[in-house]
């Protein structure tokens, strides 16, 4: 379990001029017959509600974002462990949103370490990025080599359609995902307003929501299955196999269209990965 340390101060008035800090701490084991989340340590905005138990054994969580945003200087961390023998599945049950900068870069690093046996479900709301913000994120999954992970990831340039384009904004963002210490995949994604790549046919041709999932182990014939599973979906969509890693690429042009591919995803390979039956959280019908 990683230690917190060091008092974050509140948004307002006592706040420091380059922004707060927001960190949360969890870890999950096996309990009898099913996950319970048994240590919990936070510092800031950063929370998780009560957890379910809606299909026995695995424990839902529920992380909850800093309600008024993120913005530039702010840095968001967390760290979640899964002991050998649970499951966990993590949720959101809004949008994170980071919102323009007067100079300072906005911080996200979440990293996530399976144990033994473990397995991890990490399936948020999409992320938003807001005209003139300046952000870098880091999402580092961690495996053992009996791990298993199912987790996905919906990056929103601004929100065209409220007319709030992705002016004056950039992004970076890394991708890393590691067995027994070797990297299966490590990719960074920069986005810069302006840059061919956002508008160019070989890049994100316009464009403006960038989804992803990684799932392993994936046994042979499953990256069949999963594009079974979404051929009725007139999306640019994309499946590839590293090793023993299965990667989904798509591009859409908004959290719900980018929402429906990756739900179906999830319920097609969940069964074959995980060995439970699709339960879809509670959130997600609200």
């Amino acid at each position: 379990m990683v230690a917190l340390s060091a008092a974050v101060p509140r948004r307002g008035a006592s706040a420091p001029v380059d922004g707060w800090l927001g960190r949360l701490a969890l870890r999950f084991a096996q309990r009898g017959d099913r996950t319970v989340l048994t240590d919990r340590r936070h510092e800031g905005p950063l929370l998780v509600q009560r957890t379910f138990h809606p299909e026995g054994p695995v424990c839902h969580a529920y992380l909850i974002h800093p309600p008024g945003g993120v913005v530039g200087g702010d840095q968001l961390r967390l760290d979640v462990d899964v002991a050998p023998g649970a499951h966990a599945l993590l949720t959101t049950p809004a949008a994170a949103k980071f919102y323009r900068t007067a100079g300072p870069v906005a911080h996200q690093e979440q990293v996530f370490r399976v144990e033994g046996d473990g397995a991890l479900e990490f399936l948020p709301m999409e992320t938003i990025l807001h005209g003139r913000s300046d952000t870098v994120l880091t999402n580092r999954f961690q495996l053992a080599s009996e791990s298993r992970l199912c987790a996905w990831d919906i990056l929103c340039l601004g929100r065209p359609g409220s007319g709030d384009a992705f002016d004056a904004a950039r992004c970076a963002q890394d991708l890393v995902v590691e067995r027994d210490g070797q990297v299966l995949l490590h990719e960074r994604l920069n986005l810069v307003s302006g840059d061919a790549l956002l508008t160019r046919p070989w890049g994100l041709g316009g464009y403006t929501t960038v989804v992803s999932m990684v799932v392993t182990p994936a046994a042979d014939g499953l990256e069949e299955t999963l594009r079974g599973a979404l051929a009725g979906h007139a999306m640019r969509i994309g499946v590839s196999r590293i090793g023993d890693l299965l990667l989904l690429r798509c591009l859409a042009d908004g959290a719900e269209t980018a929402r429906a591919v990756l739900e179906d995803a999830w319920q097609a390979v969940r069964e074959p990965v995980l060995a439970r039956a699709p339960s879809t959280p509670r959130i997600w019908k609200t």
